[in-house]
């Protein structure tokens, strides 16, 4: 591309980073990794009402869990105020802005009295200069709002990466306020002055924006700056099919690190969310970067599948190291005072496990009771924790104290005792799993005990 790449990702910082803004942060990001370019983070807080310092945390910690790393930024709006100042005092000076004294009141007469027309409810231009109109007296003791003189005639266009091309009347468009009577300019003209002093080439943002994108490609050129390309990204339904909100699980992306998702997957899974490169469903990040385009997202709502999700993040858990998988339930244990210290090697249990399991929360949960002794449920133990079953351990207990401690040996010695009594292997490996762990089903009963040891093993069973 013969125009350096910069894109952004502009975050109102009133909650957190959630699953449609981590898509547009990452195809933002991805975008400008695949073309060598610049990836800008900015915080537009110039709603202080709603803007909160721990909702720009949330978003920073969302970011730096996924890896998308800044190249310039974080850029505050409100740490701008002068340059937006600055910029409507040069748009007032050259006759593209205008005060405007309407109160709020005003304006809903106004249109109230359109609607009851049939008319489309607008700004009716009162205080915009024109050659030869006259202008109302300025009433005293008011601040004007300034608003921005839009064109009267023909079209506003631009041919959206996404969506394709789209134009729209300017007699559809009444003219903006971008400052408001406090002097604050408004979010429409600080995006432009934003864009256009960090040199965005490509915005690329969620469809609720496409109606901003006329005034704000009308602002651009008023100021004489260039309009980037626009590519606006269809909005994501949850597994209902209705539009991804609160009630649909997770508020933050934070929330799948809590519920044990790995990045890897969930970047994965999002990169898939509205995107696609042939029928290929798993892709690392690299191979994400070296394919992504915008050519092939879908214009259409793309929807949010959690159990793709979970068979994403089992594919990722049973791909990764039981050593790295370790570290992270080593944590997850920890948060519930659990400590793996002077149990069985953590990584061993882990790789029992990483292939049973699709949540690195149920893998947590899986190996839990080879560090704290889990008492079975009474409905279990009344099952299989009989009269006959507890001779049948207690023979095995004291076989265990002298056979060599590996799963061949374990196993010969299970089927030898299992012989020995008459039973078949379940009816022997069931009450051990029951009396060690507390659970019915694990994996493989003699790899079970290697891992959990021969002093560990005798002290259960006794």
């Amino acid at each position: 591309m013969s125009t350096p790449v910069r894109t952004r990702f502009a975050p109102s910082p009133t909650g957190f980073l959630h699953i449609g803004g981590a898509r547009t942060a990452l195809f933002s990001w991805a975008f400008a990794r695949r073309h060598g370019g610049q990836f800008v983070l900015r915080i537009e807080d110039t709603d202080v009402a709603r803007s909160t310092p721990e909702a720009v945390q949330a978003i920073i910690d969302g970011m730096s869990w996924l890896e998308l790393t800044h190249d310039e930024g974080p850029f505050y709006q409100m740490q701008r105020m002068e340059r937006y100042k600055q910029v409507i005092g040069e748009m007032l000076a050259a006759g593209t802005a205008y005060h405007c004294y309407t109160q709020p009141e005003e304006l809903e007469v106004i249109r109230e009295a359109q609607r009851a027309r049939g008319e489309k409810p607008r700004y009716d231009g009162r205080w915009r200069p024109e050659p030869g109109k006259v202008l109302p007296a300025v009433p005293e003791g008011l601040q004007p709002v300034v608003r921005f003189k839009n064109p009267l005639e023909g079209v506003v266009a631009w041919d959206d990466l996404v969506k394709g091309h789209i134009e729209i009347s300017n007699a559809e468009l009444d003219d903006l306020v971008i400052a408001r009577a406090d002097g604050t300019p408004t979010y429409n003209f600080c995006v432009v002055v934003d864009d256009w002093d960090m040199r965005i080439s490509h915005v690329i943002r969620g469809d609720d924006h496409v109606n901003n994108t006329p005034r704000q490609i009308n602002i651009l050129k008023a100021l004489g700056a260039s309009v980037p390309l626009y590519a606006h990204l269809s909005m994501i339904l949850g597994d209902d099919g209705t539009k991804l909100s609160k009630r649909h699980g997770a508020v933050s992306v934070m929330q799948y690190d809590e519920e044990g998702f790995l990045k890897e997957a969930v970047i994965n899974y999002l990169a898939r969310l509205g995107w696609s490169h042939g029928d290929e469903e798993v892709f690392s990040r690299e191979q994400f970067v070296e394919w992504f385009d915008l050519d092939h997202i879908t214009p259409s709502a793309a929807q949010f599948n959690t159990e793709k999700l979970k068979w994403l993040n089992a594919h990722y858990i049973k791909q990764t190291e039981p050593s790295v998988l370790a570290a992270d339930v080593a944590k997850r244990l920890a948060a519930r005072a659990v400590s793996v210290e002077g149990g069985p090697e953590l990584a061993a249990v882990v790789a029992l496990y990483r292939e049973r399991v699709s949540t690195l929360v149920e893998l947590a949960d899986s190996v839990e009771s080879y560090f704290v002794e889990v008492a079975p449920s009474a409905e279990l133990a009344a099952q299989h924790l009989t009269e006959s079953a507890c001779s049948a351990l207690a023979l095995l207990a004291s076989k265990l104290v002298l056979v060599s401690w590996d799963k061949v040996a374990l196993s010969g010695l299970i089927k030898e005792t299992c012989s020995e009594l008459g039973l078949k292997m379940p009816q022997l490996a069931i009450p051990l799993r029951v009396k060690l762990l507390g659970v019915a089903q694990t994996p493989s009963i003699d790899a079970v005990l290697e891992v959990l040891g021969r002093e560990r093993v005798l002290a259960r069973l006794r």
